[in-house]
């Protein structure tokens, strides 16, 4: 099974193109390495970068509107449900 999978995996590169990517995984496993020797020991993880917070309004109970009251403005109604044209 994994060796149908091993050509799938193959890339056609000629020798300079290897070279370039070679030297590109090296830039990018030293770039790694340097993050490694930072000390993050009393850094706390963020969550976000960004100092928002959501504002969420004071939860307080209010009036709400009765079903005749709101059918009370509909153009046709059914069954205690507004009445809409059919859609397929």
């Amino acid at each position: 099974m994994i060796e149908e999978y091993e050509s799938m995996m193959m890339f056609d590169l000629s020798d300079g193109e290897r070279a370039q990517l070679s030297l590109r995984m090296e830039s990018l496993a030293d770039s790694f390495a340097a993050l490694e020797q930072i000390d993050t020991d009393s850094v706390e993880p963020l969550i976000s970068v960004l100092e928002l917070h959501n504002v969420l309004r004071e939860d307080v109970p209010a009036k709400f509107v009765t079903r005749e009251e709101l059918l009370s403005n509909a153009p046709e109604q059914l069954d205690g449900y507004f009445k809409v044209p059919g859609t397929l």
